[in-house]
């Protein structure tokens, strides 16, 4: 018996990278960090198109423990804090942990900036307005 999914419609075409993207992405779901994502109302910079903010909880690590990028159509926020060999301690509650979030990208979203304030990590996307395109396909008759 073969296994029926959202995208098995033959009426979806070509959306078998889609359906893919989406299964990996409900493999990995992980907890940590905690993460909120924001309609941003307004244009503060001038652009034209929908803002959002991806803001992470990031207490404990630095700018420089911590890597935004952008991969192909995702965004991919890495933190991994180094180990400091000088320190002996009595209880370590606090740990050290490494993390990895991976955020997929609609088509022609861009991110704007990234800035960590107060153990927030926050990152401002836009994904300008589409183009609205109507194209006319000729018809060519054989006889």
């Amino acid at each position: 018996m073969s296994r029926m999914t959202p995208f098995s419609s033959p009426l979806l075409l070509g959306f078998d990278t889609m359906e893919k993207t989406l299964e990996r992405i409900t493999k990995g779901a992980e907890g940590y960090p905690p993460y909120n994502i924001e309609r941003i109302r307004g244009s503060e910079d001038g652009s034209v198109g929908e803002r959002l903010r991806i803001t992470l909880a990031v207490a404990g690590f630095s700018d420089e423990d911590l890597d935004v990028s952008t991969e192909e159509n995702q965004l991919v926020i890495r933190g991994q804090q180094a180990e400091s060999e000088d320190r002996e301690y009595l209880h370590r509650g606090i740990a050290a942990r490494q993390f990895q979030r991976v955020f997929v990208l609609a088509d022609g979203m861009h991110v704007i900036s990234a800035e960590l304030r107060n153990g927030l990590l926050s990152v401002d996307l836009v994904r300008p307005e589409p183009e609205r395109m109507v194209r006319k396909i000729n018809i060519s008759v054989r006889d």
